[in-house]
């Protein structure tokens, strides 16, 4: 059993927000009680104490669209790449990286990946995957990872015929392989789903063979006008819109994640609306990528479960927070926009699309919830309670102000601390396997 306490305790539980000096009772894999700290030692004296020393204790972040396989990119050039638009960077950047994978670099992307999510206080990502220089078993070195360092993932591969239908087919397979694995998983702490990289590069048979090979249990995971080239080569191809066209192939549903969604009307809005699918909105890679920015304050508006994630750019979801606050903010040229939709994104909504896959609550701190919990070094200058704490967050905190990180109930990082892995062990492997990755790409 253990004891997080003597910190201002946010517990995102309308019933019990906020306790000045709280502390959150562990007791295996959930959380067993809340309230002050003195009363919580006093009941449960058996108990180890964390000491948050005065610090902020809060849920742990989700992260709903990561991308493992860009973790050895930073600080990679490659040789003759000069991209003039967005089809530039996909091919001549991500597909060429995740073509030149192997498996234990797929691994060791996860490793990192996952160090930095810890460090950032983020304990659950979904995330897709792409690895076609080495397909097969992909998703199970990312699982492996995930349960040496206590991550709790949603893991998908990315199917598309860019590479040729045998390689398609062999994404469908291992999608297939590893839900069936993950559903097998009774640890709550694994899920699959069928990925899909986007419809442009993604033929009818193809759709055919995932829709044929995806167990009915789980939904698709796809990134949807991305690109305006998306949207362009859908009307060209077919004469129909994106998600009319993911609506003939039943990839809509409640199980179903839509990454991005930025050049979307609002029939497709309803269409997503009707059938309870999800979006995901990653306002760094659109920016970066000079993709232009999603509806997605329509979308929050019209009660479409739509969550943050970051898409790779980082694994900071406080640093995700206040770009998608500035973003809209001046897309839309109002001062007022953001407020209360992206702070619903990451804290209510994100949980509510984990909780789509995984059976305890998260993202929340109360008896029975999933215990992943996060000590947050945070000393405000001014008051601070339930009213006003994601102006302090959004004004006041990063990602690297997190001092501790307890995912399910294991403590995966304590006074900065990475607790699970010898993390500098670890990153020299990194370093070793990102070497082998880029020598292989610029020769």
């Amino acid at each position: 059993m253990l004891i997080v306490g003597n910190g201002k305790l946010f517990t995102r539980d309308k019933e019990f927000p906020y306790e000045k000096d709280g502390a959150v009772v562990i007791n295996g894999t959930e959380i067993l009680a809340l309230g002050k700290t003195g009363d919580m030692k006093s009941k449960y004296p058996e108990a180890d104490f964390i000491d948050a020393k005065g610090g902020v204790i809060m849920p742990a972040f989700i992260n709903t669209h990561e991308h493992i396989y860009s973790a050895f990119a930073r600080g990679l050039s490659i040789k003759g790449h000069n991209p003039q638009g967005f089809l530039d960077i996909l091919d001549g950047q991500w597909w060429t990286i995740d073509r030149h994978l192997s498996l234990n670099q797929t691994k060791y992307s996860a490793v990192d990946t996952m160090i930095g999510c810890i460090k950032s206080g983020v304990t659950t990502i979904f995330d897709h995957h792409a690895s076609y220089g080495a397909i097969t078993d992909s998703l199970f070195k990312i699982a492996e990872a995930s349960k040496e360092l206590g991550m709790r993932s949603c893991l998908c591969y990315e199917v598309s015929d860019r590479d040729g239908k045998d390689k398609a087919k062999e994404a469908v397979m291992e999608n297939e392989n590893f839900i069936k694995y993950a559903l097998a998983d009774d640890s709550d702490m694994l899920a699959g789903m069928m990925g899909m990289h986007a419809q442009f590069t993604i033929s009818d048979e193809t759709m055919e063979l995932a829709a044929a090979h995806k167990p009915a249990e789980v939904g698709y995971h796809i990134h949807v006008a991305e690109g305006i080239e998306d949207l362009h080569d859908c009307l060209r191809k077919y004469g129909k819109r994106i998600v009319d066209r993911l609506m003939d192939f039943n990839i809509l549903g409640d199980m179903s994640l839509l990454a991005h969604c930025i050049y979307i009307n609002g029939h497709e809005m309803e269409l997503i609306k009707d059938t309870k699918t999800m979006v995901v909105h990653n306002p760094e890679s659109n920016m970066g990528n000079a993709c232009g920015c999603p509806p997605t304050m329509e979308l929050v508006k019209r009660g479409i479960l739509t969550g943050l994630g970051t898409d790779g750019y980082t694994h900071d979801m406080i640093e995700s927070y206040k770009v998608a606050n500035v973003l809209h903010k001046h897309h839309l040229c109002d001062p007022n926009a953001a407020w209360g939709e992206v702070p619903t994104m990451l804290f209510e909504n994100n949980a509510k699309i984990a909780g789509r896959y995984f059976k305890k609550p998260i993202g929340v701190l109360k008896p029975g919830a999933a215990a992943d919990v996060i000590v947050v070094d945070y000393d405000p200058p001014t008051q601070m309670d339930e009213n006003n704490i994601n102006s302090h967050i959004l004004f006041g905190m990063m990602g690297h102000d997190v001092v501790t990180t307890i995912g399910n109930g294991k403590i995966l990082m304590k006074d900065r601390e990475i607790t699970v892995i010898d993390a500098e062990q670890a990153m020299a492997k990194c370093r070793e396997e990102s070497a082998k990755l880029w020598k292989s790409i610029n020769g």
